[in-house]
């Protein structure tokens, strides 16, 4: 008896020496590039990892949250909540919500600065304007004047300009982003929807895409000479394919690859993603999407994939740009609306390593 007790508590000690030798690494911060969707009719934002197509992280507690911009560091994901007229600011570890500024009215999209020192929070409520968050202090620190209520805020790939849009104003707000004053504003002859940029050698911006209340398509603006210089109509749908009625714009969502030589587009009305070559728009492409919707676009940092919200049937779809073919889709919240690229320092457990005795 005395023996078998003695063997039992010999095995218990070299047990207990196993697992202090083997212990888990506490969790560590790693830059990972991802997908941020939100999902306009719930209460949560879902994270995509763009390299498995799976949903790998949830925000909770953002009401109605419309859109979502990443820290150029990776620290933060900032989401425009629309239930309470907050900027709700997401801690990029955690994945909780650390601080709501208030606005000075109902926000739609924003965008972050270049040097992420700036949150711009386009407005929709009247009278409008772009709220300016600084982000060391986390306040409003002054709203940006605009012509007409705003649907979406942006800034150019060079950092340089604010942008504004707004769909009852029918006009493009452009501010100098190290001034924060107006530097110019055209009026079209339709409400301003989403845009996107392509840019000159130089790295400063070329030109000015933007898609239009009731047009199924986009018009193409000068940057320089603040012109409207072309207007473009998506292709017909081919014998066979009926349009998508799902009540809204027929053309909502834009995006330029980082080597600008391809923008896509997003037709609700015809529920598939374009691609058009650069400069000479030309259609390259047509993915039509296994979701429906097709109310927004982001792209991978490579511009090799192509992540399409479809708020009709509550998923994403991943497009591969070289195919122009759906390669996914991606189960998300009630009704997405606006996702977006970015990296972020997420925390992910480490392998067990061994520990020194």
């Amino acid at each position: 008896m005395m023996i078998t007790r003695a063997f039992r508590w010999c095995l218990a000690f070299l047990s207990a020496i196993a697992i202090c030798a083997w212990t888990a690494s506490p969790v560590a911060a790693a830059n990972k590039v991802v997908i941020v969707q939100t999902n306009s009719a719930g209460d949560n934002v879902h994270i995509i990892d763009p390299e498995t197509n799976k949903v790998i992280g949830e925000i909770e507690g953002i009401e109605v949250n419309h859109g979502a911009a990443i820290a150029p560091d990776g620290s933060r994901i900032y989401v425009s909540n629309e239930s309470l007229s907050t900027l709700d600011v997401v801690d990029a570890q955690t994945l909780k919500v650390i601080k709501k500024v208030p606005l000075s009215g109902h926000p739609n999209n924003l965008a972050v600065g270049r040097d992420g020192k700036r949150v711009y929070v386009g407005i929709i409520q009247a009278p409008g304007g772009v709220d300016v968050i600084d982000t060391a202090s986390l306040q409003r620190v002054k709203t940006l004047p605009t012509k007409g209520t705003i649907h979406n805020a942006y800034v150019t790939p060079d950092g340089k300009y604010v942008v504004a849009g707004s769909i009852v104003g029918k006009t493009i707000n452009v501010f100098d982003a190290a001034t924060e004053t107006p530097a110019w504003t055209l009026e079209l002859d339709l409400g301003i929807r989403p845009m996107t940029f392509s840019s000159n050698p130089d790295g400063s911006t070329k030109w000015l895409f933007t898609q239009l209340t009731g047009l199924n398509g986009f018009a193409v603006v000068d940057f320089a000479t603040h012109k409207e210089i072309r207007r473009i109509q998506h292709p017909d749908l081919p014998p066979g394919r009926s349009t998508v009625p799902e009540g809204s714009d027929p053309s909502h969502g834009m995006a330029v690859t980082p080597d600008n030589k391809t923008l896509v587009v997003c037709s609700r009305l015809n529920n598939a993603l374009y691609s058009y070559s650069l400069p000479d728009l030309k259609v390259t492409g047509t993915a039509f999407l296994g979701g429906k919707g097709a109310g927004w676009v982001t792209l991978t940092p490579d511009g090799k994939k192509a992540y399409v919200a479809n708020p009709v049937t509550d998923d994403v779809s991943v497009v591969d740009v070289a195919s122009m073919k759906e390669i996914a889709l991606i189960p998300v919240g009630y009704v997405p609306k606006r996702n977006t690229t970015g990296t972020l320092q997420m925390t992910t457990p480490t392998s067990r390593t061994p520990r020194s005795r």
